[in-house]
């Protein structure tokens, strides 16, 4: 090789590296999504449940960013998630139940976190309970569609968990009434002649669930299903890199109902030490989220059942309680295994990771178990954020902020266009960056709002006026009902919400404060 073909190499040999060194340099973030159902604040270093065991989450906030004001726009599934993943308002679609929201105009106008990411370059991959209305065309790829088991089938039909006594099992059936250890139950009697077995899967399919004859579980649940399918892809991208990048996103169920997971699991909540929630004897009768549906409320159904199932309202609670942990402890398992395999690859410098869910969950605060309430356990949910040279390792936002701010803060982390339109039809982004309290958890000149707003629908009523609305700041919760009723709570000096402060006459002038900053906000 002559000196000036070796030059040449050198050359291009140097080309190449600038070339890939740039390449490399501008490939946008990939992005993780995981996203729990009916997951509350029941969580280590969240200041719900004290005696919460998930060391995975506890472990991932500690190197991540952690909101620990963050509250839905809608504390009931599918409108929840057709919000902050679309990050529209309810009030500005009109979307406030299970409709199927493709259907809605401005929204099937509008783009998703996925589908935005997908026309912008991102491989997108998905697998579990997503957009709950799932759309494959907002993906590259999708593996496996909601699945709420494992459900118990007698004969054919599903039922609630054997175990599980009258009147709850009749009363709520497979899903609301249904909680348990996952055993064996073949050949178990239960004293009502019946042969039960496990099964899981979506609407249209089923597989059943084996033990073998030393009752160890022969195959996976949905939740261990979208777990495993998340790890092995991201060992495969690992392994082969690309210059494109990838979000992925994971949809558990757990901590959604029916409450049945491994026995390992509620053997980590003993009932006989088990904390019930700190609850006011009475506290409900200053509220009026029950009066306000006319009586008819599920969160207060389910209460009253519960309670009829067992001796006492001890008992039942814990039973509840226990199980509802128990299932927080099988998906921080699932969660800590993702993150795991993230940290141990070549992935983990410039991997987004964010862990949220579409609402919380009450157990028996003010005499309701359910989600689809105004107050703090209904609203408030988990967000980490752990985002490699921008995010605070071990950082605590205390500023109250939305899910509708999740999908601007992803866009800005990634440089993505800001309009998320479709097309003229759709509408832009309601949210604001939480990109300042990544840096900065005390950040406090930000340009969002200074409350987080949450909305609850009055059943088949589709206008945005006619429902009912919460603000949560820093250091109050406001409820407006649709029904003009209303409750105010200082939650700095009453974090439990015992005293609705509303039914006071010195509060008036804050009411009326409230009033006209909640109509600001909703352009009523």
């Amino acid at each position: 090789m002559n000196i000036i073909t070796k030059y040449l190499c050198l050359h291009l040999c140097a080309l190449f590296i600038v070339a890939f060194s740039l390449t490399a340099a501008n490939k946008k973030p990939n992005v993780i999504l995981i996203v729990c159902d009916d997951l509350n604040t029941d969580i280590e270093g969240y200041g719900g449940h004290p005696q919460a065991k998930t060391p995975n989450l506890r472990r991932f906030m500690n190197s991540a960013t952690t909101f620990q004001s963050a509250h839905c726009t809608i504390p009931i599934c599918a409108p929840s998630r057709s919000s902050f993943l679309t990050g529209v308002y309810p009030h500005r679609s009109a979307n406030f139940a299970f409709d199927k929201w493709f259907e809605n105009e401005l929204l099937q106008n509008t783009h998703t976190i996925f589908s935005h990411f997908k026309a912008n370059g991102y491989h997108v991959l998905g697998s579990g309970k997503l957009l709950h209305h799932n759309n494959r065309r907002e993906w590259s790829e999708f593996k496996h569609d909601s699945d709420y088991g494992p459900y118990a089938l007698d004969g054919k039909n599903k039922v609630p968990h054997p175990a599980v006594p009258e009147p709850m099992r009749s009363d709520f059936g497979w899903v609301d009434g249904s909680f348990g250890p996952l055993v064996a139950i073949e050949g178990v009697s239960y004293g009502d002649g019946k042969n039960y077995r496990w099964a899981t899967g979506n609407w249209q399919v089923s597989r059943d669930i084996y033990f073998d004859e030393d009752g160890k579980r022969m195959d996976p649940t949905a939740d261990e299903q979208n777990g495993q399918w998340a790890m092995q892809r991201l060992h495969q991208l690992a392994r082969n890199p690309s210059d494109q990048p990838f979000l992925m996103a994971v949809g558990f169920l757990r901590p959604h109902t029916p409450l049945i997971v491994d026995q390992r699991f509620f053997d980590l909540y003993p009932r006989d030490s088990l904390l019930l929630p700190k609850i006011l004897e009475n506290d409900a009768e200053d509220t009026f989220l029950i009066e306000s549906r006319g009586g008819n409320d599920r969160g207060r159904k389910i209460y009253k059942s519960l309670l009829a199932c067992y001796p006492s309202r001890e008992e039942a609670l814990k039973r509840w309680v226990q199980a509802y942990l128990a299932c927080v402890s099988s998906v921080d398992e699932l969660i800590g295994a993702i993150v795991d395999v993230v940290d141990q690859s070549g992935l983990k410098d410039d991997t987004i990771i964010v862990v949220t869910s579409d609402h919380g969950w009450g157990n028996g605060e003010k005499d309701y178990v359910y989600k689809n309430a105004l107050w703090e356990e209904s609203t408030r949910v988990p967000l980490i954020i752990r985002a490699p040279g921008v995010s605070t390792a071990g950082g605590e936002s205390q500023r109250p902020v939305s899910l509708i701010d999740l999908f601007p803060t992803l866009v800005d982390l990634c440089d993505l266009p800001t309009d998320t339109r479709r097309n003229a039809k759709g509408a832009g982004m309601d949210g604001f960056s939480l990109k300042p309290f990544l840096v900065d958890p005390d950040f406090y000149n930000w340009s969002g709002p200074d409350a987080a707003l949450t909305v609850i629908n009055k059943w088949g009523e589709p206008d945005p006026v006619g429902q009912s609305y919460a603000l949560r700041s820093q250091q109050w919760r406001y409820i407006r009902y649709h029904n003009g009723d209303e409750e105010l709570y200082d939650c700095l000096k009453d974090p439990y919400e015992w005293h609705n402060l509303a039914m006071r006459d010195e509060s008036a002038p804050l009411l009326e404060k409230f009033r006209n900053r909640l109509e600001a906000r909703i352009n009523l």
